[in-house]
């Protein structure tokens, strides 16, 4: 028997366990940290008292943990759940828990007026457990990341800049401003991407307790905004190091080799602050070849997740 509650923001650490418990069981070792899930709790446009439940058995201990999250004002729905591994039981809770949070996607979908939504769920490529049984639940691939690495073992030597370039940080709200136009017209064609206006990007990066506005870098060409780079302290507690959260070049500057300035960039940056590396997600399906600029600069891949898709 398990009984649903929905979570409050003091759960975090007990919901920690529980994703630790999972990520271990099918990758090796934890994939979040404590700080994580306080971030996805306290994530803008999350209810704790619609959008998210805790499953505990009769002990009272945790063994369920699922949300669904809305993105923007589209009919995008991100979902998740995660069961304790090695459950008894587990079928039924499982499908509670996913036609939980199916009617919960539904219904925000409603509340913004669409007439279908479409929910998204990220997989590790090595959960073919969970894969499988989203597939029975009508969901079919949509695009796959890869994390990326870069070790740094010594110092990186700062890349040389391309004509007519200014780098700006992000501690003010101008160059924010600026940085959320080339993200918004960068990523523009990429799976999933939804454009949000300034407010709410910026309200969602801030309450992020990983953020450091000081990564955040602005290029621009001859004046004009050119491409944005931002990073984050994201995978500095648990694996010492740097991480770029976004890399977008505006089209018009393309081809100019500016992306991967902005790439050798971070490396530098990283290095120097003592980071053991560099991280970052791409797809393998980007309608930019941002997979072979990453492995032609030196990254490699050390784990893949695929995002499984379901229109209703």
């Amino acid at each position: 028997m398990h009984i649903l509650r929905r979570p409050r923001v003091d759960d975090a650490a007990a919901i920690h366990e529980l994703v630790a418990a999972h990520d271990t069981d099918v990758i090796g070792s934890p994939d979040m940290t404590l700080d994580d899930i306080a971030d996805e709790l306290a994530e803008p446009g999350f209810d704790l008292d619609r959008d998210g439940w805790l499953a505990h058995d009769e002990t009272g201990r945790l063994t369920g943990w699922a949300w669904a999250c809305r993105v923007g004002d589209s009919d995008l729905v991100n979902i998740e759940v995660i069961t304790r591994p090695g459950l008894p039981g587990l079928d039924d809770l499982r499908q509670e828990l996913w036609r939980t949070v199916t009617a919960r996607a539904r219904e925000l979908g409603a509340e913004r007026g669409h007439d279908g939504v479409t929910l998204d769920i990220g997989i590790y490529r090595a959960d073919q457990d969970k894969q499988s049984y989203a597939k029975e639940q009508g969901f079919e691939p949509g695009t796959s990341f890869h994390r990326m690495r870069a070790d740094h073992t010594a110092p990186v030597e700062a890349p040389a800049p391309p004509p007519g370039l200014t780098l700006h940080t992000g501690e003010d709200e101008e160059t924010r401003r600026a940085a959320h136009e080339v993200h918004q017209i960068g990523f523009a064609e990429h799976f999933g991407f939804i454009s949000v206006d300034y407010d709410h990007w910026y309200e969602r990066r801030q309450a992020m307790s990983v953020t450091d506005w000081s990564q955040l870098t602005l290029a621009r060409i001859d004046g004009e905004p050119a491409g944005v780079l931002i990073g984050n302290n994201q995978f500095v507690p648990d694996e010492d190091c740097g991480y770029v959260a976004t890399l977008a070049v505006h089209p018009r500057f393309r081809g100019r080799g500016l992306g991967r300035f902005l790439l050798r960039h971070a490396f530098a940056a990283d290095a120097a602050r003592g980071r053991k590396g560099t991280i970052l997600h791409v797809d393998s399906n980007n309608t930019t070849p941002a997979l072979g600029l990453y492995e032609s600069a030196g990254m490699r891949r050390v784990l893949a997740i695929d995002v499984w898709r379901r229109r209703l």
